[in-house]
């Protein structure tokens, strides 16, 4: 039998402002959701991501919230999956949120198969942003300082994003020999020239660049980021809550007509294949990077 393990911040009533990996609050008719792992740039391990979702759930089921903020505390937005972290968690098994599969853990604190890393990347990759994505009220990204890989998943289920001048933006992955990250929304955020140059040269972009090529709506100096944010989600509040279900739905059933939602399940099969070829080769999924030889390759050429 599975052991079951709930992480400690999965109840939407534990997303406390110090202890949780997401904290949670409200102002208003506004609910700010807040990654919670400064000390490590806010990489998404698997309690993080559950909690995350908590959090969303909660902003959705009260009826007093219209708009929901995602934000982060610290220095960075998120660098991103958790890839070594101490609090690393991928061999915990979570009940399924987004999507319905079996147990994606080795017990025995093997290696994941190809099956049991499919599994589980359909549901905490994959399933979660197309989940959160759909959530049902206005969501903007509040974005400073790095958002990278899995950072970006983040930012581009939201509806918006604004950031603060300082940021910046990333998809390294190919250094694995892997074609992006698992919500492969890159042609249609970025436009296919641009998702094909960050991809194939996996440097950094600015908040400026991004603002540029359409990725981001607004950037605002760093103190000036809250404000902003806030400004816009007064405005939304005023609207009502029929309206802005509509127009969400409307916009996002024109861009799965356009193919994103096919495209970014084509993509994911590549992105699979990558997993399993590297782990032929040389029996490591992430084709031997780490946290730390990522970061430094960033540096060396960002």
């Amino acid at each position: 039998m599975t052991n079951v393990v709930i992480p400690p911040a999965l109840g939407p009533d534990d997303l406390g402002p110090d202890t949780s990996p997401v904290a949670y609050e409200t102002d208003g008719a506004v609910a700010y959701v807040t990654l919670n792992r400064p000390d490590y740039r806010n990489a998404q391990n698997s309690v993080m991501t559950y909690s995350l979702d908590a959090a969303f759930g909660k902003a959705v089921d009260d009826a007093s919230v219209k708009v929901i903020v995602l934000r982060a505390n610290g220095k960075h937005f998120s660098a991103g999956h958790d890839i070594g972290t101490p609090e690393r968690d991928f061999n915990t098994f979570y009940p399924n949120t987004a999507t319905l599969h079996w147990d994606h853990t080795r017990q025995d604190g093997a290696a994941l198969d190809s099956n049991q890393r499919l599994a589980r990347e359909i549901e905490v990759y994959m399933g979660m942003c197309r989940r959160w994505r759909d959530i049902p009220k206005p969501v903007i990204a509040q974005v400073h300082g790095a958002c990278i890989a899995g950072g970006l998943m983040l930012a581009w289920a939201a509806d918006f994003i604004v950031a603060s001048d300082d940021a910046f933006f990333s998809d390294p992955v190919a250094r694995m020999g892997i074609p992006g990250v698992e919500y492969f929304a890159h042609a249609y955020v970025l436009g296919a020239r641009r998702a094909k140059e960050i991809l194939f040269t996996g440097q950094r972009f600015t908040a400026a660049q991004a603002l540029d090529w359409g990725m981001v709506n607004h950037v605002v100096p760093r103190d000036e980021l809250q404000a902003k944010v806030d400004e816009i989600c007064a405005q939304m509040t005023e609207m009502p809550m029929q309206g802005l279900f509509l127009s969400k739905k409307a916009v996002n059933i024109c861009e799965d007509q356009m193919g994103m939602r096919n495209a970014m399940d084509s993509v994911f099969g590549w992105h699979h294949f990558a997993h399993a070829a590297n782990d032929a080769d040389s029996g490591d999924s992430l084709g031997g990077m780490d946290a730390k030889s990522m970061k430094a390759s960033a540096e060396k050429k960002g």
